[in-house]
């Protein structure tokens, strides 16, 4: 049961030039500054709503709705104007605005603090620098299976692009194998038929010089898998009693494991302990938001405790050295906890996405809430404007390339590398060393 909107301030605007900046749930969800003439983009259709978005949270027609961050530029000349959650890590409101006869009337169903500033990005960066977060480490470069192979990666792929880093002379820190080595969501100590040994594969790679990294989705339970079946106990549930939906993907629903669960907290820990003795030592943790979800977990926990009580024990298992990324992650809660961030939806080879919905892949959904978060970079961690693609099938590379590099945060290639033409290379090189990566232990 969520608390009633109550009012928070009213602001005169200028309607012609006013700005508003919502800030979106997690990774995926848009974020960014609108006119007060413009529709804000929202989901397209329910489980986007549910895997995008921030369940549960609507917004009604003619309203800008920001989660724990809504930014008013009026638009006038008088200063830009903040509303933050006043315990962003542990109570996230939604902060709401409407228009009517040329005054913004804002409203929270939570507490907030206000700030003041010059321009949106600027308070917004002051906000999160008065949070004190320990400056990041810098990101490593990255090689990453995902945008070109996705979920048919094979170990032979993993072969191929670690003998053409060495033919092409990229400065690529860690080879991060994605979707696609594990049998199934929940069973990611069990490799799927197009791997051998995920140890085999990590050795490959330290041989070479180079870091292993890898992907998961530690909050997702396939319902089809091992786990699910064995332990349907460790699932959180709804107020039914049925295991909890967090949505559909890869064609089927989505479980979530219940991280406050003795047994499952153990399994958990056991799966990233496993994976870092096996010589990974960089995690992509992806559709984080799963964690984050409203439902009943075993020792009765609100949702964004039981979330960083789950990332907790991923920390605690990789040890403090091993690099972590977030992905699907509700951005508030997630504050000192990761050392990169994703701070946009998915890009692709592609620039408009499906439905034209901006959570949804595609490169326009990705540099719109890319530069909207930009004031998160350095502040809160590093930000991951998500892969690079420069191989020729990619359109508009050479504009999607300009964005990645602006961005000024991790810089990770996804192309099989011999399909790059001269360009490719260069480009693909020319940011990797231009990138804070740490370079690569040869």
């Amino acid at each position: 049961m969520h608390n009633p909107f109550t009012p928070v301030a009213s602001v005169p605007v200028d309607t012609r030039t006013a700005r508003v900046h919502e800030e979106g749930w997690q990774s995926w969800s848009p974020s960014g500054a609108y006119a007060l003439g413009a529709a804000p983009y929202r989901p397209a259709n329910a489980n986007w709503a549910t895997v995008c978005y921030r369940p549960g949270r609507a917004v009604p027609a003619g309203a800008f709705q920001g989660e724990g961050l809504l930014a008013l530029d009026p638009g006038d000349g008088s200063p830009v104007r903040l509303w933050a959650a006043a315990d962003p890590l542990h109570e996230v409101p939604s902060v709401r605005l409407t228009v009517a006869a040329g005054v913004a009337e804002v409203e929270a169903d939570g507490p907030v603090k206000e700030w003041t500033g010059t321009g949106i990005q600027s308070v917004l960066a002051d906000w999160a620098g008065a949070l004190a977060v320990p400056a990041p480490r810098p990101a490593p470069t990255v090689w990453c299976s995902w945008y070109e192979y996705f979920t048919a990666v094979t170990e032979d792929d993993i072969h191929e692009n670690l003998r053409a880093m060495d033919t092409l002379d990229l400065p690529i820190d860690v080879v991060q194998i994605d979707d696609g080595y594990q049998s199934a969501l929940g069973d990611w100590l069990t490799v799927s038929g197009r791997f051998r040994s995920r140890r085999g594969i990590a050795d490959a790679i330290r041989a070479r010089g180079r870091r292993a990294g890898i992907w998961t989705a530690p909050f997702l339970v396939d319902p089809g898998s091992d786990l699910a079946e064995t332990y349907p106990d460790w699932l959180v549930r709804d107020p039914d009693g049925r295991a909890l939906r967090a949505g559909r993907n890869w064609g089927h629903a989505l479980y979530v494991l219940d991280t406050t669960h003795p047994a499952a907290a153990a399994y958990l820990n056991d799966v990233f302990a496993t994976l870092r003795a096996e010589g990974y030592d960089y995690f992509k943790t992806d559709f984080l938001y799963a964690g984050a979800m409203d439902g009943v977990r075993h020792s009765g926990a609100d949702p964004l405790t039981a979330y960083r009580l789950g990332i907790g024990l991923i920390r605690e298992a990789i040890g403090a050295d091993a690099y972590l990324l977030g992905c699907g992650a509700p951005i508030l809660p997630s504050i000192g906890l990761f050392d990169a961030m994703r701070v946009s939806p998915d890009t692709a080879p592609h620039r408009r996405p499906e439905a034209d919905d901006y959570s949804q892949p595609g490169q326009d959904p990705a540099e719109f809430t890319g530069v909207g978060r930009q004031w998160q970079h350095n502040r809160l961690w590093v930000n991951d404007p998500d892969c690079l693609m420069a191989r020729p099938a990619v359109e508009t590379r050479a504009r999607w390339a300009a964005h990645v590099e602006a961005v000024g945060g991790l810089v990770a290639s996804s192309d099989r590398l011999l399909s790059l033409d001269q360009w490719g290379v260069e480009t693909t090189r020319r940011l990797l060393t231009g990138a804070t990566g740490t370079g690569v232990n040869r």
